[in-house]
């Protein structure tokens, strides 16, 4: 029996065909590596990295699962896109970046195989690319040990964050390819909450992602009007 991919061939598509300028730092994954030390230290802040286990879902070339094996976690990357897989295999090996491995394997299908197994689970940028965001939020909250932490990014659906993530970001300031985003598959705090409450999640802080396009920087804030991040934690196992 084949598995059901919960994964939209256009996009794995789209993906692919950049794959070769995941490590470019001034091609379109450029804002990418500009939040990702943002993002890292959100993260190594609260979950402490060094010594754990940690997922990266979706982890495309593998930019936030490097910088997280550098903080010293066991770090396995893991991702459907074919090519940015290898990019990332690549880049690891070129690094001399240890403790990191990636697969070829959805979310879905790793937590039926090793439920349970991960310290630090992160699913960042992603969630807004798939056709059922709910089934990988359940799959991360699986796959995390009980008092293991699940973090999650993705976009805002009103019409600010289309003005910005959209029009602002892919047309007009061209930090993005066009048609990376569907303004229909962005999903709102309320909609992510809803997902990880089902998911047995218990959500512990919730961050907003801002740009200035004058000092082109980028910073964490209480906005989160449209980039949004989320910190949740699985509860520890009763005794």
């Amino acid at each position: 029996m084949t598995e059901h991919l919960n994964a939209d061939e256009a996009e794995l598509a789209k993906f692919s065909e950049l794959a070769h300028r995941w490590w470019d730092m001034d091609s379109e994954f450029r804002p990418l590596h500009e939040i990702n030390p943002l993002r890292l230290e959100w993260i190594d802040g609260l979950a402490a990295l060094a010594g754990k286990r940690a997922l990266d879902v979706g982890c495309g070339g593998g930019i936030l699962a490097d910088s997280m094996a550098r903080k010293g976690a066991e770090v396995m990357g893991i991702d459907l896109a074919d090519k940015a897989l290898k990019v990332a295999q690549l880049h690891a090996l070129e690094a001399g970046t240890r403790n990191i491995s990636y697969r070829h394997v959805s979310a879905e299908a790793l937590a039926a195989e090793q439920p349970g197994s991960f310290d630090v689970v992160t699913c960042m940028e992603m969630l807004e690319h798939v056709p059922d965001p709910g089934s990988v939020v359940q799959a991360c909250a699986t796959l995390a040990k009980p008092g293991g932490w699940v973090f999650f990014s993705t976009i805002h659906r009103n019409l600010k964050a289309f003005m910005l993530a959209i029009v602002g970001a892919e047309y007009v300031l061209g930090m993005l390819p066009k048609g990376t985003h569907e303004y229909r598959k962005l999903i709102r705090p309320s909609e992510l909450a809803g997902f990880c409450r089902a998911a047995g999640l218990d959500l512990q802080q919730t961050r907003g992602l801002e740009y200035n396009p004058w000092t082109r920087r980028y910073r964490l804030s209480d906005d989160t009007s449209v980039n949004y991040l989320f910190a949740t934690r699985k509860p520890q196992a009763q005794a």
